[in-house]
């Protein structure tokens, strides 16, 4: 077993070179070579970083989670990262903000997703958060509309298992009357409330934050929300990871100005509309088979400027610089009407 004496002169390492480790990073960050973390990499270097190194006993996941508040940390001290996302703070949405960026950012709150990237495009916020899709409702529209309008790229991805749990002012379940959710999460922990809430009124309100406020000021009232809101409403957490799935999962992207570097484990998103002739999606699909490219998913949105015509939403594995990228797409670009690159982004785990 370490000595005490031992422990101290460790932890006293640690703070010097986490200081030393976070002045190189605001250096770097001043000169403009660091400036956007997200474009730049960093954060993916950092994974396989690593994953290559970590000993144990600590998980990978947590050795990241300290090196992202390092470089959250620089970046406060050099230029603050601000990032726009569908608010309010306390929900999923947030909980991916800080996921991705860690507690030293400025966060403004958006009311919608189109607002969200209405923050970035006018230069109010650095970056948007918003969500694309999730593993058991599907797709998010409204994000999938706003990606083909604007100017913006995709930057980065993010997958953030939804987990739930009851949050209340009052200390035990048998004093809960009423319970509050959005109508989601509502449906999606409807087991667990049978069995343990069978009496309570359930209340479907905008947002799981909105349903943790109005708990915090109501005598006997509880909320569906994450653990993110008992810290910022001050409740009780009485139970957690209610959700009657436990593989649900949201992805987030990323959006911003600025083109991401390829990594070597990268993912390219791209829109299309097909030419109106037989045969014309498996023509401009076979590009793909014949480089050897995965293509991991496609999906069909109408086209809101045009009745009965579609467009197709792709991501495939690899960056748009690569040879065989680019190659390819210049062949899909042949059989289509129009093909617009919505990004590429390190793949998210």
């Amino acid at each position: 077993m370490a000595s005490t004496g031992d422990i101290g002169r460790i932890e006293k390492e640690i703070v010097e070179r986490i200081s030393r480790l976070a002045e190189l990073y605001a250096g770097e960050i001043r000169a403009g070579s660091g400036a956007d973390v997200i474009a730049s990499g960093e954060m993916a270097r950092i994974e396989g970083l690593v994953r290559g190194n970590n000993p144990g006993p600590l998980t990978d996941v947590t050795v990241k989670r300290v090196f992202r508040e390092i470089i959250a940390g620089a970046h406060a001290a050099a230029a603050p990262i601000t990032v726009a996302f569908l608010g309010p703070e306390g929900t999923l949405s947030n909980v991916a903000v800080k996921e991705l960026f860690g507690e030293s950012i400025v966060s403004h709150p958006q009311r919608t997703i189109q607002d969200v990237f209405r923050q970035v495009e006018k230069g109010s916020a650095r970056y948007g958060v918003v969500p694309v899709e999730n593993s058991t409702e599907g797709s998010v529209t409204y994000t999938l509309d706003e990606l083909m309008e604007t100017s913006l790229g995709i930057m980065a991805e993010q997958y953030v298992r939804i987990t739930y749990s009851l949050l209340s002012r009052e200390r035990d379940m048998g004093s809960i009357r009423k319970l509050y959710s959005h109508p989601q999460p509502l449906g999606q922990c409807k087991g667990w409330i049978r069995s343990n809430l069978p009496n309570a009124d359930m209340i479907s309100v905008d947002s799981t934050a909105r349903a943790a406020e109005i708990a915090a000021g109501e005598q006997g009232a509880a909320a569906i929300a994450s653990v993110l809101a008992a810290d910022l409403y001050g409740l009780n957490t009485l139970a957690t990871m209610i959700e009657d799935s436990r593989q649900n999962f949201t992805r987030f992207f990323v959006v911003g100005d600025t083109a991401g570097k390829a990594t070597g484990n990268d993912k390219t998103s791209i829109v299309c509309a097909v030419k109106d002739r037989p045969g014309a999606l498996l023509t401009m699909l076979k590009p793909f088979s014949d480089a050897g490219i995965n293509m991991i998913k496609i999906e069909s949105r109408p086209d809101k400027k045009k009745m009965w015509a579609y467009n197709f939403f792709i991501d495939f594995l690899g960056h748009r610089d690569d040879e065989i990228v680019r190659t390819t797409l210049a062949a899909i670009k042949n059989e289509t009407i129009f093909l617009k690159i919505l990004g590429s982004y390190p793949a998210g785990s």
